[in-house]
């Protein structure tokens, strides 16, 4: 992801990777599963930073991790970051869906402040995603058993 698609000003690309860090950390265990890659894997490839109750942490707790390229979001880049979680694919569709969760991640933390962003679970996350824009995603995701369908209407027993 170019910095540059995060703000105009390192102030506020920081701040808004910062919240993209915070979204990973908090949604490790769904994230995991997306990716399709063994803890092993991840902490070989794409190791977390560590969770910090507040986005604003984040990115100063990142820098000092050490963790250099191999994290899972690799901020050591000068104009990019690198979202790395995801384990390598010929299926057109889960490469897709990829994309559009790294898409939908960035403008979350663009769109969100610090505490609207705490507050998202995963299941209000999935169900906020647009299925005739990302119909790819919402597939993969059900796929992987991380969306909750709506509710189905049904008769009660007697």
């Amino acid at each position: 992801v170019n910095k540059n698609s995060l703000g105009d000003t390192r102030e506020l690309q920081e701040e808004r990777i910062s919240r993209i860090l915070y979204f990973v950390e908090h949604h490790w265990e769904e994230l995991l599963k997306f990716s399709r890659r063994t803890e092993y894997q991840m902490n070989r490839w794409a190791a977390r930073y560590g969770y910090k109750n507040d986005p604003s942490e984040m990115i100063e707790h990142a820098k000092k991790s050490g963790k250099g390229r191999h994290s899972c979001v690799n901020i050591t880049n000068y104009d990019t970051i690198e979202f790395r979680m995801f384990r390598g694919t010929l299926k057109l569709n889960s490469l897709i869906a990829a994309i559009q969760l790294v898409e939908i991640i960035c403008e979350i933390a663009i769109t969100f402040g610090d505490t609207e962003i705490k507050s998202i679970g995963w299941t209000e996350f999935a169900e906020s995603i647009d299925v005739q824009e990302y119909p790819e995603l919402i597939t993969y995701l059900k796929e992987r058993r991380l969306y909750v369908n709506e509710p189905v209407e049904s008769e009660e027993d007697v």
